[in-house]
């Protein structure tokens, strides 16, 4: 790294453009094309057997990580108003870019509802007489007509619509408030006064301590009903901070890799400092280890427990070819992030930051395909291409739609300053940078 990097610099004045650059359009031009491309190669797979099927899982796939960005911003401006700090003032408006977004995953979810009977055991029979009748046929285990039963309340087409709304819309309240009130603190008349700072920070505050407390209970039930129940026998109390966890990975990853690529131009190349990369690169350190340790905990318990309904769910995962995609899921989403970010140096590089960051996410493709695919009977404990092309599209599809969601993403980017100026974090940001 430069000796620059390193140095002492001193206080810095606010750029005059706090404006997106041009090439944030020129990003998102290029996001369109790989999401057009992605897409017709995607159709293709209509065209071979178990095609069809495989695309919908996959666009599930897409879909939830999609849900993951929009989630995981929320979750942290929300965490970030409670806690304060400059590490959240520099990735503010790229985190309310991806908020804004949230309009677009609930289109999204729309063919994976109208599909859910193709996904879902209990979207397909939805009483005790449509389970006893697929059991007979051997189109359930006996486990899996008991656990559908009992699980009945939850686990049907209405009840899976109404839930989904009622996060939807809880969503779609606290992102709307946290964007409206943004603008609206920077336009404050008494912008730069302590008042004007003490009243957005209660505004703030107020909205965002019950609101992280209801987004984690809403998003743990959006994720038991449209990942969890794919196995409808599985169990787990810690599946919702797992998901959780994972949309901080994931977020930070898009995060710190958007303010890299802008601090090529202004206004974030002058607020963008090396301190502040330092810093999101110590806490995606964090939820790295915070993702080994769950997951990790999770399997040592069922391991240990030995229970055979709870231990199925892995036996599955590691059988007939999944040992090679669970290697590469532990070596890719865990194991180099967790060695890279050790060095100090490494965080606070930014060539090497960009790799790293692009790494983050494209090993929690690995994983949503390990979490997803192996639910279904064609799949557990047999991964194989031979007469199984269509499951290619685990690869076409989620580009397809994560680019699909860039395109909006971008275009929200560029509508709004990428500068939060009334906010006396910011004015931290403008302080004299100290190595440490």
């Amino acid at each position: 790294m430069a000796h620059s990097d390193h140095a002492h610099h001193g206080p810095r004045t606010m750029p005059t453009v706090l404006t997106a650059p041009e090439a944030v359009t020129v990003w998102r031009k290029r996001a369109m094309i790989v999401a057009a491309v992605f897409t017709v190669i995607s159709l293709l797979f209509f065209l071979v057997g178990g095609g069809p099927e495989h695309l919908l899982r996959a666009y599930l796939m897409g879909v939830m990580t999609c849900f993951n960005f929009v989630g995981g911003a929320l979750a942290f401006l929300l965490v970030q108003y409670l806690s304060g700090g400059k590490w959240g003032a520099i990735l503010r408006r790229p985190l309310e870019a991806m908020t804004r977004t949230f309009w677009v995953v609930v289109v999204m979810m729309l063919p994976v509802i109208g599909g859910m009977k193709v996904l879902y055991q209990w979207a397909r029979w939805t009483d005790p007489q449509q389970t006893w009748q697929a059991y007979k046929a051997g189109l359930m285990t006996q486990e899996e007509m008991l656990m559908a039963n009992s699980k009945h309340a939850m686990l049907n087409p209405t009840s899976a619509i109404f839930q989904t709304f009622v996060v939807f819309a809880f969503m779609g309240l606290v992102i709307t408030l946290a964007n409206k009130w943004s603008l609206q603190r920077d336009a404050d008349p008494t912008a730069g006064t302590a008042a004007s700072y003490n009243k957005w920070r209660v505004r703030f505050e107020n909205l965002a301590g019950p609101a992280t407390l209801i987004y984690v209970l809403l998003m743990t039930d959006f994720v038991i009903v449209w990942v969890k129940s794919l196995d409808v026998e599985w169990s787990s109390s810690v599946y919702g901070a797992q998901f959780l966890v994972a949309q901080g990975y994931a977020v930070l990853a898009l995060g710190i890799l958007t303010l890299i690529l802008l601090s090529k131009y202004e206004p974030i190349k002058t607020m963008f400092r090396t301190t502040e990369q330092h810093d999101l690169g110590k806490l995606a350190f964090a939820f790295t280890m915070l993702n080994i340790y769950l997951t990790f905990s999770e399997f040592l318990i069922i391991y240990s427990g030995n229970v055979p309904d709870e231990a199925e769910w892995y036996i599955h995962r590691i059988h007939g070819g999944w040992w090679v995609v669970l290697s590469l899921d532990v070596i890719c989403h865990w194991v180099v992030p967790f060695c890279i970010l050790l060095s100090r140096d490494f965080k606070r590089s930014r060539s090497k930051m960009i790799w790293l960051c692009a790494w983050m996410i494209g090993a929690r493709f690995i994983d949503m395909f390990w979490l997803i695919e192996p639910n279904f009977k064609d799949a557990q404990g047999n991964l194989h291409l031979a007469g199984n092309i269509g499951i290619l599209s685990y690869v076409t599809v989620p580009i397809a739609v994560v680019a699909c969601w860039m395109v909006f993403y971008l275009g929200q980017l560029g509508k709004r300053p990428l500068i939060a100026v009334n906010d006396p974090d910011t004015e931290e940001l403008l302080e004299p940078e100290h190595a440490h």
